[in-house]
């Protein structure tokens, strides 16, 4: 379907308000996407603060082609641009999103810290756990000989009293 001139350039300018205010972007290929699950997925997206834009393949690859390092993927397909200010939400949100709905929504690329990267490196990306995952996982890695050393002392600690 054609679109008029008018609004390809907001369709454009949406896009570079996209890629000057976002950390991370990922290109979703969706096809046969039923409108209540999309609205589902925008409105999950929306609320972890990943935005959800459709735009025509043409228009996304004039407005973001030469803003990042690296080659662009290849976009098949009807594409959307997932992103974020927060580095990783938008390749989770798409990745959760596409196991309840495979063959659906599929990741096929994206940009993170200003590199464009493939369809294998962002699903990588996307299984980094959450920030305060990590952060427990970091605790628990500093409290393990902690703990270790507790228990040692108590162990004496029973020896001596028994």
């Amino acid at each position: 379907m054609a679109i008029t001139k008018e609004k390809k350039q907001v369709i454009l300018s949406k896009l570079d308000e996209i890629k000057k205010d976002a950390n991370s972007l990922v290109f979703v290929g969706f096809n046969g996407l039923s409108v209540a699950d999309s609205t589902t997925m925008r409105r999950k997206m929306r609320d972890e603060g990943v935005g959800y834009f459709v735009a025509k393949k043409t228009l996304i690859r004039r407005s973001l082609g030469d803003a990042y390092s690296g080659e662009m993927p290849v976009l098949d397909g009807e594409v959307a641009v997932a992103y974020s200010a927060d580095s990783i939400a938008p390749a989770q949100q798409v990745r959760d999103f596409a196991k309840q709905h495979q063959d659906r929504i599929v990741i096929l690329g994206g940009v993170f810290e200003g590199v464009y990267k493939n369809k294998e490196e962002m699903t990588e990306i996307a299984s980094i756990p959450a920030l305060p995952v990590l952060r427990g996982m970091f605790v628990n890695v500093i409290n393990a000989p902690i703990q270790g050393l507790v228990l040692g002392l108590n162990a004496i600690a029973e020896k001596k009293n028994a």
